[in-house]
């Protein structure tokens, strides 16, 4: 897989969450099948320890979930929004990027469940992340 940032979809991404801005994060690849995208360890961004603070790994997962779950909206859906969220930690981030692979478990009508991997430059597992997006339609 490609390390090379899609300029397109990390724009899109950026313009529609700005947090995504504020994180730096870009975007690797983006479809419906699975949207990759990393963030870099920056100070600002760590804990005390300086290990990259848990938020900001969730804040990419959730990132790069909502991104799946968005390409996969089902015909007359608006929209989507994490309802629920679960991560796993298994090692502090001190360095370099982490990049996040996204990808659906399940597609419905209501919700889209998204599974991410977080993973640092020597391609160790970080963290795991399931989450529920619910699919919002426009009010009639």
């Amino acid at each position: 897989m490609s390390d090379e940032v899609d300029e397109r979809t990390t724009v899109f991404v950026r313009e529609s969450m700005p947090l995504a801005a504020t994180l730096a994060v870009e975007l690797l690849s983006g479809s419906p099948d699975d949207v990759r995208g990393r963030i870099a360890w920056r100070e600002e961004l760590c804990t005390a320890a300086g290990a990259m603070h848990g938020g900001v790994l969730m804040s990419l997962a959730d990132i790069c979930g909502g991104t799946v779950a968005f390409l996969n909206l089902p015909e007359g859906a608006s929209g989507t929004t994490t309802i629920e969220s679960k991560t796993n930690f298994f090692r502090a981030v001190t360095g370099g990027t982490v990049t996040a692979s996204s990808h659906a478990l399940h597609i419905g009508r209501s919700t889209i469940v998204v599974e991410t991997e977080l993973r640092d430059d020597d391609d160790r597992l970080c963290a795991k992340t399931t989450q529920t997006q619910a699919v919002l339609y426009p009010r009639s």
